[in-house]
This record gives C-alpha cells, sequence and structure tokens, in this order.
C-alpha cells in the first residue's frame, strides 16, 4: 500500500534556529520513514515582507542544507524550491478568484504583521494564506505538519479546496483532496530566550532571543547565560506564572531526548545557576554533528543542486497534474 504524504516547508530568511528544528525539521526526520515527504523552501512567502535580494537565493540554499544536515534524507523525501515551480503562483491566482476577501481580512497573523508594516503592508502579505494553500493542495498530502500558529491557515486551505471541490467538482468527484493537520504536542512551539510567551522567531530583532543553529558553542553559552528567567528555587513544567521555567525544561527535554518526567525529577530541586550551563551543554552537543554537516554541504554546491534538480522534477509531476486538474475543472481550454 502507498504511503501517506505529508508536505512542509520553511522560509529561507535569516538562520533557521532551534524553534525551527525541534518545532518541525526534527519531526519531520522521524515522519520522512513512515510518509512520502515533500519539503521545501517557501521563498515566495519570503518576500511578502521586506527582505535583501543579495541574500535571498544564499538563504534557500542553506536552508536546503540544514534539511539534510539536520538528518533529511533526499532518497527519502522530495526537498525542493517552491519558486522553481510556477504552479504555485497559478494556481494562487485560481484560487483567488474563488476565495473571499473577509475569508483573509480575518486571518489573525494578517493583522499582527500588518500593524508592524502600517502603509507599506503589501496585497502579498493579505493573500500569503492563499499561496500558502496552493502549496499545499498542489501536492495532495494527506497530513500536513503544523504548529497551533499555522493551524488557523490549514483551516483556510481546507475551506478554499471544499469551496472549489463544491463549485466545480462533486462528491463523487472531488477535484482537490482535503487535507488534515498533524500537530505535535511537545516542542511544536519553542518560544522566544527574551520572552517566554513569544515563539521564538527569525523576525524577532533581537539575536538573544533564539538559538540559531550555525551558533559557535561560546555564542550558545552566552545566550542561554543571559536568558531570561525569575527568581523561584527550583524549577517545573506548566506552570502559567513561569512561562520562561516551563520553555527551557522542554528545550532540555527535547535536546537531551529525555522524558518530561524524567526532566522533572531531574531538575526539580535546581537553581537557574546549575541549570542554564547544562542546559547549554547539552544544546551544543546535540547541534554540533548538526554544524559539521552543514559546513560539508555549503561548501559542495554541485551536490545541494543536484538534489534541488531531482527535487523540482519530482514535485513537478505531482503539483503540474493538480494544476492541470484544477483548470480543466474551471473549464479552461488546454494548450495546444
Amino acid at each position: 500500500m502507498a504511503k501517506q504524504r505529508i508536505l512542509s516547508g520553511i522560509q529561507p530568511t535569516g538562520n533557521l534556529h532551534l524553534g525551527n528544528y525541534l518545532g518541525a525539521i526534527r519531526n519531520w526526520v522521524d515522519l520522512q520513514e513512515e510518509y512520502d515527504a515533500y519539503l521545501f523552501m517557501a521563498d515566495l512567502h519570503a518576500i511578502t515582507v521586506p527582505h535583501d535580494p543579495a541574500q535571498l537565493a544564499e538563504d534557500t540554499y542553506k536552508v536546503a542544507a540544514a534539511y539534510i544536515a539536520c538528518g533529511i534524507d533526499p532518497e527519502k523525501a522530495t526537498i525542493f524550491v517552491q519558486s522553481h515551480l510556477s504552479a504555485h503562483a497559478e494556481l494562487t491566482w485560481l484560487f483567488n478568484c474563488i476565495t473571499p476577501l473577509n475569508w483573509l481580512e480575518r486571518m489573525i497573523q494578517f493583522k499582527e504583521k500588518a500593524v508592524k508594516q502600517g502603509e507599506n503592508v503589501s496585497i502579498g502579505l493579505l493573500d500569503y494564506p492563499v499561496l500558502m494553500a496552493a502549496d499545499i493542495l498542489l501536492y495532495e498530502p494527506d497530513l500536513v505538519p503544523v504548529g497551533e500558529d499555522q493551524k488557523q491557515h490549514l483551516e483556510l486551505t481546507r475551506d478554499i479546496a471544499n469551496r472549489l471541490n463544491f463549485q466545480f467538482g462533486s462528491e463523487e468527484n472531488p477535484v482537490l483532496k482535503v487535507p488534515e493537520p498533524m500537530i505535535r504536542p511537545e516542542g511544536a512551539r519553542v518560544m522566544s530566550l527574551t520572552d517566554g510567551s513569544k515563539k521564538m522567531s527569525k523576525s524577532d530583532p533581537s539575536e538573544q532571543s533564539r538559538i540559531d543553529l550555525t551558533d559557535p558553542p561560546e555564542v550558545i553559552v552566552k545566550k542561554f547565560k543571559r536568558a531570561k528567567t525569575d527568581p523561584e528555587r527550583g524549577l517545573w513544567f506548566d506552570d502559567p506564572a513561569r512561562p520562561e521555567c516551563n520553555n527551557l525544561l522542554t528545550l532540555y527535554m527535547l535536546l537531551s531526548g529525555q522524558t518530561k518526567a524524567a526532566v522533572a525529577a531531574e531538575c526539580r530541586e535546581m537553581g537557574w545557576g546549575q541549570f542554564k550551563p547544562l542546559l547549554a551543554e547539552t544544546a551544543v552537543a546535540a547541534l554540533a554533528p548538526i554544524q559539521v554537516r552543514f559546513n560539508e554541504l555549503m561548501g559542495d554546491r554541485t551536490y545541494l543542486e543536484s538534489i534541488l534538480k531531482a527535487g523540482r522534477e519530482k514535485a513537478g509531476d505531482v503539483a503540474n497534474a493538480t494544476l492541470a486538474r484544477v483548470k480543466d475543472a474551471l473549464g479552461y481550454s488546454k494548450p495546444l
């Protein structure tokens, strides 16, 4: 029986950090054994906010290298660049024409980012969720690994698919497969080192807020030493009054590979002066092999290009077939 398919991607903006690794990529490494995994670099999404055109291509290669360095196997997963397949942009336009504007105006992430951009907010930022829907539905995944903050976008994707199926397909012959979310409970939302109530993010102006996958050991130690904490003695999980404590314990649990119960027992009587060096040492050890492999891959551009070319060809076969089916349902003539 054919494997179920999953699909996910990360924007190539800035350096990937522990949140990307523990909240997404490490999950994909496990899933590639059981599922047919399609994983991409979402570079079309990267320009919905101001970006550096001199860095975009290089950052795309860095994300591809990070995927592989973290354990994604190109023999098991399909790795590709979003912009290398024009089907993403074309299907987005078709979806735009059936998606009610008020569906997009209520998206929480748009409201939050629009406030920051003010008068410079772009149509692209508003339309980001429709492009995301196209990214997903092109590849007919059964499941989409998402964090809690992306659940609303996946719900919109399902709404768009159901709307198109209702208007242009039938219950017996739907045009598009409607995917289900796959949410991992532990580590799905790694928080900032400067504010335990906010998600760790590449867009945070403070480098102190995150541990980048390429940070050298001395930087990792310094960032954890300066991480926001509280004056309480003893460490424990799931206290709403201690978000930073819960976040740092969760990081230690995930990086050390221990159970929650084991970490709770080990750290219950610790103070921050004892725990922070332990966490830093664990993070340095966990990231060391990833950093070695990442540097090797970045030094072999020919190999990376071969992986992305093969990924584009395989992904293109699936995406172009889906696009053709949607265009046929909408009544378009076929190219002569």
